[in-house]
């Protein structure tokens, strides 16, 4: 158990950004201006707490699932400019920036799993 307790602490932060990927239409305030981003940030960031709170529980067993989360931060990054048109600067820093957060957090649980897997 105390080998994956920082991949843990790292899944526990997908999950944190999920969250907030998921609030952010209404934090932000594009909802109204921007509903099918707002419904995309919706979706994806429900999946990314779900597939957080999944690894958190069996760390050993999510390797594979870090590339899913590796994608959806991808998508969170590409979002503003393939689902709406001439998005505001808030929206864009608001995805960019969670979208690189969760990028970093699957990169860096799968090179904790990778370095647990090897000793």
């Amino acid at each position: 158990m105390l080998q994956t307790r920082g991949v843990t602490a790292v899944e526990e932060l997908v999950i944190l950004a999920g969250i907030y990927a998921a609030i952010s239409a209404w934090t932000v305030h594009f909802s109204a201006a921007r509903p099918e981003l707002a419904i995309t940030n919706l979706v994806v960031g429900i999946a990314l707490a779900g597939l957080g709170l999944c690894m958190s529980m069996a760390p050993e067993r999510s390797q594979d699932l870090n590339f899913v989360v590796l994608l959806l931060g991808a998508w969170l990054i590409v979002a503003p400019w393939v689902v709406s048109r001439n998005p505001d600067t808030g929206t864009i820093l608001s995805n960019v920036i969670t979208g690189a957060c969760v990028c970093l957090f699957s990169l860096t649980a799968g090179g904790l799993l990778m370095t647990k897997r090897r000793t």
